[in-house]
């Protein structure tokens, strides 16, 4: 069991945990002690939160979870949760941590057997514990702090300040590998098979006889929780796809023909001109967000009236989604127009969402594993927003047409150079920029363009892809020759963080 204190990449965590072979989910820290009786995990993990301790509104962990005779590990802010429950001390030093820091472990630590003695961890953080719990040792040290990791085994109880999860700390993945196996006794045999089980059996359990809804958009999220939920309840789906004009190209042909041969009820309504007249004038990205996610509600609103009663609404929301809109403590990067419930008079009684702690690479794998098509499941990622959030500041038909070819051309492109498979994402942003050019003899004041691609694991952290410049000029080449509109294309070379994958 994972306890959410609100940091940003806490789901990194439930990743590798998952990537050991072990089965994890994510609980708010408030209800530590009822998951603790439920689930009655092998071990419990703390994760890092945006929050000082001794703030008013900070979260605090109760102290009795600590004392269930459960293995746990605090990183960063959990280790402070643990120490300042168990009453130690946090300070916060005039030198903060930030980034790849030098540091020095005991390696007879369970948590560092058989790791070298030094290496690179990676400090985000502002306090730290200066004065540990009793009965606690200090097991890994920095230049500035002297309580990088600490630990009380006969307790079962471990704390880092730095982040293991991420790949900037070296051998991070084998430290939580270590707590897994050598602390909480992990045997390290759930796969995705047992997910899909798992998964089937709770969703026929929740939704009985009742009828589903389903908020399709054709990308991999909202496909795979079809698959999903056709599996549990058979024709008691009804898959809704909204065509709101903001797809790819010739996208909406493309989801209509692979689920012409699944057994549930697909239902295409063509809402472009709907949704384009909602967004005129509308520049600022998170009323666009919020626009296409009521749209697409008040779709299914009224797509619902006339099949009947349904009494679920089910959407394809996977981890990240949720992580991004401020689940619990976290701060709201973006809203996702599928996070955060329905208005009161929605004629639906619930939503459920059967991929919210995946991450989209176990997404990818679920879809596989439920038999869907490779070439469905390996579609590039698209936002739920679509080409509303590519297409930067006022939406209009016009700029629609231009991003939808040149996003075609640059696709075609990768596929053509065998990066379509080795880049985890790419797509094409229109800007809101326009710039001076010459064609022929004449002058130009068209549309800059940008390219994106980033290479990633787990979609929360990503690097800009090294694109080779010949992919990169034919891309440019095409695009200007063959699409109206545009006479500049640039290439975006920041990884996230700082940016977003996405522009909007």
């Amino acid at each position: 069991m994972i306890l959410d204190f609100g940091g940003q990449y806490n789901q990194l965590i439930a990743r590798r945990v998952r990537e050991q072979g072990v089965y994890c989910e994510v609980w708010p820290y408030h209800r530590a002690m009822e998951k603790l009786a439920e689930l009655r995990p092998i071990g419990v993990i703390l994760t890092g939160g945006p929050n000082s301790i001794y703030r008013e509104d900070s979260p605090h962990l109760d102290p009795e979870a600590l004392r269930q005779g459960v293995p746990v590990l605090g990183i960063c802010y959990g280790i402070q949760a643990m120490a300042y429950a168990l009453g130690g001390h946090i300070t916060t030093p005039e030198t903060q941590e930030y980034g790849k820091t030098e540091t020095w472990f005991d390696t007879a630590s369970l948590l560092f057997r058989d790791l070298p003695a030094n290496g690179v961890s990676w400090m985000s953080h502002t306090d730290y514990v200066d004065q540990l719990p009793e009965g606690f040792r200090s097991t890994a040290r920095t230049a500035s702090t002297p309580v990088a990791a600490m630990e009380c085994p006969e307790c079962g109880l471990y704390g880092l300040q730095f982040h293991p999860e991420v790949l900037h700390t070296e051998n991070g993945s084998a430290m939580l590998k270590n707590f897994l196996y050598r602390v909480c006794g992990a045997k390290g045999d759930w796969t995705m098979e047992d997910y899909a089980k798992t998964a089937v059996a709770a969703l026929r359990e929740k939704i009985g006889d009742k009828q589903v809804l389903l908020a399709l958009s054709g990308g991999v999220d909202s496909s795979v929780c079809a698959a999903l939920l056709s599996r549990a309840v058979g024709d008691r789906l009804t898959a809704i796809f909204v065509d709101t004009g903001l797809m790819r190209k010739n996208e909406g042909d493309e989801v209509e023909a692979a689920f012409a041969g699944m057994p549930i009820r697909f239902v295409r309504v063509n809402a472009g001109e709907r949704f384009l007249s909602r967004l005129k004038g509308v520049e600022e990205p998170e009323r666009k967000r919020k626009i296409i996610g009521e749209e697409f509600i008040r779709v299914f609103e009224a797509e619902a009236k006339k099949l009947g009663r349904v009494d679920f609404l089910a959407q394809g929301t996977i981890y990240p989604d949720v992580i991004e809109s401020g689940l619990g403590d976290a701060a709201v990067i973006k809203s996702h127009h599928n996070v955060g419930g329905l208005p009161d008079y929605v004629d639906f009684r619930e939503i459920i969402e059967p991929l919210r702690l995946l991450f989209k690479d176990e997404t990818r794998a679920l879809g596989l594993e439920l038999g869907l098509p490779e070439y469905l499941v390996r579609r590039q990622p698209f936002p739920g927003p679509g080409l509303g959030i590519r297409v930067l500041g006022e939406v209009t038909a016009e700029k629609v047409r231009v991003l939808q070819d040149a996003d075609a051309i640059f696709r075609e492109e990768m596929a053509k150079a065998g990066l379509d498979r080795k880049v985890d994402q790419y797509f094409a942003v229109l800007t809101g920029t326009r710039t001076v050019g010459v064609m022929g003899d004449g002058r130009t004041y068209d549309y800059t363009l940008a390219l994106r691609g980033v290479t990633t694991t787990d979609f929360m952290t990503a690097d800009w892809a090294r694109i080779p410049y010949e992919v990169l000029e034919r891309c440019s080449g095409r695009i200007i020759n063959e699409v109206r509109g545009v006479n500049r294309v640039v290439y975006d070379v920041t990884s996230k963080p700082p940016a977003t994958i996405e522009w909007e």
